[in-house]
C-alpha cells in the first residue's frame, strides 16, 4: 500500500527514512529550514521544500494536512521538533512518528501528541552493546526488559547441525524465528534444517538466553 509521508527534519535520520521510504514506493515530501539540505534530497525524493516547520500556517499553505504521516526528525533543538509535532497534530495528521534524543525530550513530545517516539541514538547502542554479549551478531531489536530478538551468524559449532539437534528452544528458550540464506528467507524454518555456513538465524528470547549462544 502506497502511503503519504512528510518528514520533517533532513539530518541522517530523516534523510535515511525519506530516501528509503521513497525506495519503498511511498510518496514523500521532505521539509527543512536548511536550503543546502533540502536541494540535496530534492533530486531523490517525491517533493522537497525549505520552510520553517515550526509555522501552523506554512505547513498548512504545502498540504501538511493531507499527509496521512509525518515523521519528525528535527535533531537540532527540542523546542521545534515540539512545537512541529504540535503543528502538525492540530493539522489532523494521523500518526506522527517524532525522534527524541532523551527520556525528557520524549516526554514532552508524547505530551505533545507524537503518536510514537523513537530514539535512534539508544536503540543503535543497544544493538552495539549486544553485539559484545554473543559473537557474530548482525543485529538486535529490543522488545521489552530482558527481551529481545537477534539475528546471529551460527557458530562453528552449529554448521552442521539441524535445528532439532540444537534443541534451542527446549535448552535455551529462544525460538527460530526466520532463517536467512543468501537471498531467501524462511518463515518459523522446519525443524529438520541443516544450519549452513553463512546462514543468519533470528531467535527471540531473554537476553541472558541469547549471551549464552555461542558458550
Amino acid at each position: 500500500m502506497r502511503h503519504s509521508v512528510l518528514v520533517v527534519g533532513l539530518g541522517r535520520f530523516g534523510s535515511a527514512a525519506a530516501l528509503e521510504l521513497t525506495t519503498l514506493g511511498h510518496e514523500v515530501l521532505a521539509i527543512d529550514s536548511d536550503e543546502a539540505r533540502v536541494n540535496d534530497i530534492a533530486p531523490k525524493v517525491t517533493r522537497a521544500l525549505q520552510l520553517d516547520a515550526t509555522d501552523p500556517d506554512a505547513l498548512r499553505a504545502v498540504g501538511a494536512a493531507d499527509f496521512e504521516h509525518a515523521i519528525v526528525a528535527i535533531s537540532d533543538g527540542v523546542e521545534a521538533s515540539v512545537f512541529a509535532t504540535m503543528a502538525l497534530k492540530e493539522l489532523g495528521v494521523g500518526n506522527v512518528i517524532a525522534k527524541a534524543g532523551s527520556r525528557l525530550h520524549g516526554s514532552i513530545l508524547a505530551k505533545a501528541g507524537a503518536d510514537r517516539v523513537v530514539f535512534p541514538e539508544r536503540e543503535m547502542g543497544q544493538r552495539v552493546a549486544h553485539s559484545f554479549s554473543v559473537r557474530d551478531v548482525v543485529d538486535y531489536l529490543d522488545v521489552a526488559p530482558e527481551f529481545g530478538i537477534v539475528k546471529v551468524r551460527p557458530p562453528a559449532s552449529f554448521v552442521g547441525r539441524s535445528l532439532r539437534e540444537l534443541a534451542l528452544t527446549e535448552r535455551l528458550g529462544l525460538s527460530p524465528v526466520a532463517l536467512r540464506r543468501g537471498t531467501e528467507v524462511t518463515v518459523n524454518p522446519d525443524p529438520a534444517t541443516t544450519l549452513a555456513e553463512g546462514d543468519e538465524l533470528i531467535l527471540i528470547g531473554r537476553d541472558e538466553r541469547i549471551a549464552q549462544l555461542d558458550r
